[in-house]
């Protein structure tokens, strides 16, 4: 029997969206100067940092340990760092041609 990769129950999707938002929040503050992006794409920056860093640790055998698991949030916050930088080098090539008043 095949078990499913993520839990899509109410409370696991909820948690999804939390989670997403404090790891984009945590790397948009991270980041230096200033992210002129939508509130949204930093919370959906940071979800992909929570599934791609889950990935890694999976990967190396770091995901499950006793206690609170450092690496693994560790990882998901390095990738929420480079999405959040890679929407906001999205959304600034998109508004470039726009003029600011």
């Amino acid at each position: 029997m095949r078990s499913a990769l993520v839990d899509w129950s109410i409370g696991n999707i909820l948690w999804i969206i939390i989670g997403g938002a404090i790891i984009g929040i945590l790397a948009r503050l991270i980041l230096p100067g200033r992210q002129n992006i939508p509130w949204w794409s930093v919370i959906i920056a940071g979800i992909v940092g929570m599934f791609v860093g889950d990935w890694l640790s999976s990967l190396f055998g770091v995901k499950e340990t006793g206690g609170f698991d450092w690496i693994r949030h560790g990882l998901q916050l390095v990738v929420g760092v480079v999405a959040v930088w890679l929407v906001a080098v999205l959304f600034g090539k998109r508004g470039a041609g726009s003029s600011a008043a």
